[in-house]
């Protein structure tokens, strides 16, 4: 049986991307490569540069990842209910880990950057150079390897998006969902840039992510269901 397309309108895109953009993850990486950029450039306007452009990575990545993954969730089993249902089913437990993480984290699972992987963005960000496109590769790299910790909810627009398959409608929205998710990083490095801490950033981080994956998990389960129960 293959799904007919289900509706991706403009609240559904925004809604999701902006629960999606608050995600403690994507701050805690550009937070600690902003200190280190202002600990090692004192010209602040370096800060601005390299921080957008490390954004920028990150925005070209998820737009990319997106196209790629529109044909391929496409083509899954001619997309049958079957598929649907797995996929559904896997939003949701995803939203289930979050809400774990919100009272147990760090026991059992969490969506999270792999350690081995957090130690390799530590070790590329103090090789950011005077170079651009050791910003942008950072941005590119980061954006890849929190796709676990990040990426749910966009792997679940992703689905909705796929019954229709890849049209202009879908690029644009696409366009529209990344950057607002991007939008948060270019206010931490505004505020950053005014002069904000990091320690002062990170601690802010802290005391709402509890808040972030909470939001993350309920809005999870919620779109889960419904494309559940829309084919039912």
């Amino acid at each position: 049986m293959v799904l007919a397309a289900a509706s991706v309108n403009i609240p559904i895109i925004v809604g999701a991307a902006i629960v999606d953009s608050i995600n403690p993850c994507a701050f805690g990486v550009l937070i600690f490569l902003l200190a280190y950029l202002t600990k090692t450039f004192k010209q602040p306007h370096k800060l601005l540069v390299h921080g957008m452009i490390y954004i920028t990575g990150v925005f070209v990545t998820y737009f990319v990842a997106g196209l790629v993954l529109l044909p391929i969730i496409r083509q899954l089993g001619a997309f049958s209910t079957t598929a649907y249902l797995v996929i559904a089913g896997l939003i949701i437990i995803a939203g289930l880990i979050e809400l774990k993480d919100v009272f147990w984290y760090g026991k059992g699972f969490s969506l999270a950057i792999a350690p081995s992987d957090a130690e390799r963005i530590k070790m590329y960000v103090k090789r950011i150079s005077d170079k651009w496109y050791t910003s942008f590769g950072l941005g590119v790299f980061v954006a890849l390897v929190e796709l676990p910790c990040t990426g749910a909810v966009y792997f679940a627009v992703l689905t909705l998006m796929s019954l229709a398959g890849v049209t202009l409608n879908h690029i644009i929205l696409l366009i529209l969902y990344n950057v607002i998710f991007v939008l948060p990083l270019f206010l931490i490095m505004g505020v950053m840039y005014k002069g904000v801490t990091a320690e002062k950033m990170h601690a802010w981080r802290e005391k709402h992510k509890k808040a972030m994956r909470l939001l993350t998990g309920v809005v999870l389960i919620a779109m889960g269901i419904w494309m559940i129960t829309y084919i039912l």
